[in-house]
């Protein structure tokens, strides 16, 4: 196994020994040194792992969070659950087979509960071989089931890494559509194109037809890419009845030096000074936004 995928695992199975009884730890060591030699074997610990194991939080520390983050930059192991992180640590135990793993993570994949689909999916910045997997993480941001498609595109480096343009913009757009929050998508900032910028609008348009509610979020992504065609629409988010759009607007506004954008700026002066003094920012929107 590449060297890598061994530090990996020596991190997650240091998380796992820490909350596990002598058992529970001993049937998972047990099962990490076979996962490599037989898929059968694979196949089963990982269906087990919950009962063997239990599904409670994996527990760490802010030392612990910055480890996984020195070994695989934008790793983030926060609010895994033990079976879960069991189920990865089975998977980089098996890519000892770099080659081979792929094909046998997309069997599993092709096989897996709902849970499994989560595990498999956040592990995704962890295996060999990263640009194998493209089509796999593809087929999770197109699902319908909402905690898997978060597995990929929340907290995952994954895809901000390795999807190409368009496959970055349709999970942007799911997101969005299935009320998934862009504040939780890595590098989100730096992904956003003018493409994306202009469907996000027109689906806009569309919400607004429909008397529909749209995120305040979107405009994170469109932000930078406003121009004189888009001011109607940046006047109705800054002067929203909702502070938390009204933000979102000025926030957007503050990206673009396009003509025009200053005067719709400056019909929220109280947002301005927030935001100049470093106290509001899309952060803020997306706490609104989770709020009951």
């Amino acid at each position: 196994m590449a060297s890598q995928q061994n530090k990996y695992l020596e991190l997650l199975h240091g998380w796992l020994a820490r909350q596990l009884n002598a058992t529970a730890l001993a049937w998972l060591d047990e099962q990490l040194a076979k996962a490599g030699e037989s898929d059968k074997d694979l196949y089963l610990a990982i269906g087990l792992a919950p009962r063997k194991l239990g599904k409670d939080d994996l527990v760490l520390s802010a030392e612990d969070l910055a480890a996984a983050e020195a070994a695989r930059p934008g790793w983030n192991p926060a609010g895994w659950s033990v079976d879960q992180a069991a189920r990865i640590a089975l998977l980089l135990s098996a890519a000892r087979d770099e080659a081979g793993f792929p094909a046998k993570l997309e069997q599993l994949c092709n096989t897996a509960d709902v849970r499994e689909l989560i595990a498999f999916y956040q592990g995704l910045p962890l295996y060999p071989n990263q640009k194998a997997y493209v089509a796999r993480a593809g087929e999770g941001a197109r699902t319908n089931m909402k905690a898997v498609f978060e597995a990929v595109a929340h907290n995952n480096p994954y895809p901000a890494e390795q999807f190409d343009e368009h496959s970055w913009n349709q999970l942007v757009l799911k997101a969005v559509f299935v009320g998934a929050s862009l504040n939780e998508i890595q590098n989100f900032d730096r992904r956003r194109n003018e493409d994306l910028a202009r469907t996000l609008v027109d689906y806009a348009h569309e919400r607004w037809a429909a008397s529909r509610v749209i995120t305040p979020e979107l405009w994170r992504a469109v932000g930078p890419f406003i121009d004189e065609s888009m001011l109607g629409d940046m006047k109705r988010v800054a002067t929203s009845d909702l502070p938390v759009e009204r933000l979102a607007g000025v926030l957007a506004l503050r990206e673009s030096g396009a003509p025009g954008t200053e005067a719709l700026i400056n019909l929220s002066p109280e947002i301005v000074s927030e935001v100049e003094a470093g106290r509001v920012s899309w952060e803020t929107v997306a706490g609104e936004l989770e709020k009951p």
